[in-house]
């Protein structure tokens, strides 16, 4: 096994010296797992997430995992990460698109039961027709799952967030799932500067003693939850059992708060905090909304970001305050549906300031002209368009 020190979490996020590489979106997620003294990591390939869970495997074979298999598929991947970490071990996977469809029936039930696992979401599109390119529509379907949900715009977000979320899924008061998400391709297969911590430090082990619920052990069988008499027996013992845990799960979801801003410098950036015209977004479509910010800015327009890095638990009252003076809020998105929209109007008084898109879906990238073609908008600037003969 390669030496690796075990050092306090606060020091190897906060603390220790980084070097700066040029990596991948997927080298950055598995060089996150490399420094998480991860046990377990269980794969089933789909693209654009096949090259993680190649490289965690790797990792697997060099001696930085214990164990680490390929499942027969999505559902058994998810519900064989739920039966380790209930052991009391360490866990990662990942996966994307129609796979993550396949797996959430499982991927849901891991909140309720408390399992601290790292989930890595290479998003893509969801089939029909067939597709493999960038899209994140998938992430509607785990908003409303219980688990902690957060965004990577580039390379350096996937290596913090993914590395973070070890330590955040793991806190007493938390002790739910993490997903790390960024879009794939436009982050998996491209390279960025990466500023990572050493190799030779790791977290220290988890400690499944220190935990909300027991762990499956010799002295400790499976928890019966909903079979057990009581339950089964009483319609309202059953109603009052679930509506208390779900209760439980989306506060301990809310207490993640405190983590992130103590791990990730908060659930949202902003640039210019002053400016009448804010683009906010999260994943890459903030990075097309941080150029289109300084075209902005160079025209003198004042136009800021506000970039959400965490989309469970939302950031509802960061995004309000952010947003309390802005004449308009444009929000690109690369899905169809707009459900980050959604989120930003239900958490603002102010919801008719708010431009839904551009959106653009199936595999598109996002042009920075689409997002100044609705700054101009918002201040009503008109603008020629050239045509080319």
């Amino acid at each position: 096994m390669p030496e690796q020190k075990v050092v306090d979490i606060d020091y190897l996020l906060l603390e220790a010296p980084r070097e700066r590489k040029f990596i991948t979106g997927a080298q950055a997620m598995a060089e996150a797992v490399k420094r998480a003294n991860v046990d377990m990591a269980i794969a089933y390939p789909i693209t654009p997430q096949s090259e993680v869970m190649h490289l965690v495997g790797d990792l697997y074979a060099q001696g930085y995992l214990k164990d680490y298999y390929r499942a027969e598929e999505e559902y058994g991947t998810m519900s064989a990460i739920a039966g380790a970490s209930r052991a009391g071990v360490r866990v990662f996977t990942a996966t994307s698109g129609p796979g993550l469809l396949r797996g959430i029936e499982a991927i849901a039930s891991w909140p309720g039961h408390r399992v601290p696992a790292v989930l890595g979401v290479l998003t893509r599109v969801v089939n029909a027709p067939l597709s493999i390119q960038p899209d994140n529509i998938e992430l509607a379907y785990l908003l409303h799952s219980g688990i902690i949900l957060l965004h990577a715009e580039n390379q350096q977000d996937v290596f913090d967030m993914t590395l973070a979320a070890f330590a955040i899924s793991e806190m007493v008061d938390v002790y739910i799932p993490v997903a790390v998400a960024t879009e794939g391709f436009f982050v998996t297969h491209a390279k960025g500067y990466v500023n990572m911590t050493p190799e030779d430090m790791k977290l220290p082990p988890r400690d499944p003693y220190k935990a909300p619920v027991p762990v499956t052990d010799c002295e400790v069988p499976p928890a019966r939850i909903q079979r057990d008499a009581p339950v089964q027996k009483s319609n309202f013992m059953s109603y009052l059992i679930h509506a208390v845990w779900q209760q439980e799960v989306w506060a301990s979801n809310m207490r993640a708060m405190k983590y992130i801003y103590k791990y990730l410098g908060g659930p949202i950036e902003v640039v210019n905090p002053d400016a009448d015209v804010f683009v906010v977004a999260s994943g890459c479509a903030a990075a097309q909304g941080r150029e289109a910010v300084r075209y902005a800015q160079q025209e003198g327009l004042n136009v800021g970001l506000v970039k959400i890095k965490s989309i469970r638990p939302f950031p509802a009252k960061e995004v309000r305050e952010a947003l309390k003076n802005a004449k308009a809020a444009i929000i690109p998105e690369h899905n169809i549906e707009g459900w980050l929209s959604k989120e930003v109007k239900a958490a603002i008084p102010n919801s008719g300031i708010v431009t839904d898109g551009p959106r653009v879906y199936g595999g598109m990238t996002l042009p920075v002209e689409l997002i100044m073609e609705e700054i101009y908008k918002s201040l009503g600037i008109k603008k020629e368009k050239k045509v080319v003969i």
